[in-house]
């Protein structure tokens, strides 16, 4: 019975080992790089024509932009909000 586990064992090892250089040749082709998968698709890599100091400035430029639309829709919410809750309660002003 101790031997039949071995050759079970080995037998395992050798289907696994047939299995994975099977498998194997998938590894080894080459991959497309972004720059070629961005032309397929039809997009533009970003590029916004200058420094790095031009690109970090609209980046900052955009973010702040994104942050005065939350802020506009946050305000916009709590003024709904308390509208509502005036019409409910019209002693809560």
């Amino acid at each position: 019975m101790s031997g039949d586990w071995k050759a079970q064992f080995d037998a395992l090892v050798t289907e696994t080992k047939a299995h994975t250089e099977a498998l194997n040749w998938e590894a080894r082709r080459p991959r497309a790089q972004p720059r070629e998968a961005v032309e397929r698709i039809g997009l533009n890599p970003l590029d916004y024509g200058g420094s790095e100091r031009d690109e970090i400035r609209k980046r900052v430029e955009n973010f702040r932009k994104h942050q005065e639309q939350f802020s506009r829709e946050r305000e916009e919410y709590a003024s709904s909000i308390l509208r509502i809750l005036r019409t409910v309660n019209p002693v809560a002003k």
